[in-house]
């Protein structure tokens, strides 16, 4: 999945992730343990996507947190006390694992007081922006995307064609009703034909009215305008601003907004059963779990399994 051009730095410095929400799904383990720190395997998800980031150029990651959540920049903090306790007991493996986080990129973080949508919390990070800040990427905390590399031929697409650049996948025509579709066109000229114009996009249109089977995966590089066109927006259902809403504003003002359509894996950590999925996808790659898992796995399934009922007297 490339774009022509060859690898250059990326076209943006900050990363925001979305991490207001209240994870009203996975209560009650998110009633005291934010759900984007809930372990896929060993790591928690905020991290994968943080580590996404970096690995192509982000310097700083701008987290928007909700009043309450302190615990998920906490995560990226430096814990000197644990780390002098497993470094004295030679757990270096575990101390490595620990100082990752931290180790990743600058994190900063920006509080979104109310539940105004996806667009708001966006909004919220402008304030912490330089200046010569042109563009941000934002990745959305429920969705892992793999392999990663998405993002790098989103910033080389931007770097070519301008404007904002967001990425897709194509899901079964059935379910097009559980997500944001967008509607596009060929790019003429285009090298890598996973790279399509976007035209318009319908946030959770009927089967029969959707645009094509092209759906929104959780990451963006939006142009600065961003921020004035949240600005401009009404408000949609429950008061809230969405970023999908800002996006087709500037597609109607003639900003260029194109899509990278990921032909990888996709894992929604923003629902128990795609949490398990992708627990036990990234369990399966372990060196350390794999083996054994995928052991189990087929005896559990095999055509000999039964389920072992037990009954109490």
């Amino acid at each position: 999945m490339t774009e022509a051009g060859a690898n250059l730095s990326p076209c943006f410095r900050t990363a925001v992730v979305p991490a207001a929400g209240m994870g009203t799904r996975f209560l009650p383990a998110t009633k005291t343990v934010p759900k984007e720190l809930l372990p896929v395997v060993d790591t928690p998800g905020i991290e994968l996507v943080a580590g996404e980031a970096a690995d192509s150029g982000a310097e700083r990651l701008v987290i928007v947190t909700s009043p309450g959540k302190d615990g998920v920049v906490a995560h990226f903090v430096e814990d000197l006390v644990l780390e002098s306790k497993l470094e004295a007991k030679g757990k270096f493996k575990l101390l490595e694992k620990v100082r990752k986080a931290p180790g990743l990129l600058e994190v900063d973080s920006v509080v979104q007081e109310e539940p105004l949508g996806l667009g708001h919390a966006v909004l919220q990070a402008e304030r912490v922006l330089d200046d010569d800040e042109t563009a941000i990427a934002v990745l959305l905390p429920d969705d892992l995307v793999l392999p990663r590399g998405v993002l790098d031929v989103m910033s080389r697409v931007r770097r070519k064609r301008g404007g904002s650049v967001l990425c897709a996948i194509d899901v079964p025509k059935d379910q097009v009703s559980a997500y944001g579709v967008f509607e596009v066109e060929e790019v003429p000229d285009a090298v890598n034909p996973n790279v399509l114009k976007v035209l318009s996009m319908v946030e959770k249109p009927a089967v029969e009215d959707a645009p094509s089977t092209f759906a929104a995966a959780g990451r963006y590089l939006l142009d600065r305008a961003i921020f004035d066109a949240i600005r401009r927006i009404e408000p949609g259902s429950g008061g809230e601003l969405q970023l999908t809403d800002a996006i087709a504003l500037l597609i109607s003002e003639g900003h260029p907004v194109h899509v990278v359509v990921h032909r990888g894996s996709r894992h929604d950590l923003g629902n128990p059963g795609g949490y398990l999925r992708a627990a036990v996808d990234f369990a399966l790659d372990s060196d350390e779990y794999g083996p054994s898992l995928r052991e189990w796995l087929t005896e559990r399934l095999g055509d000999s399994w039964a389920p072992q009922l037990t009954t109490y007297e």
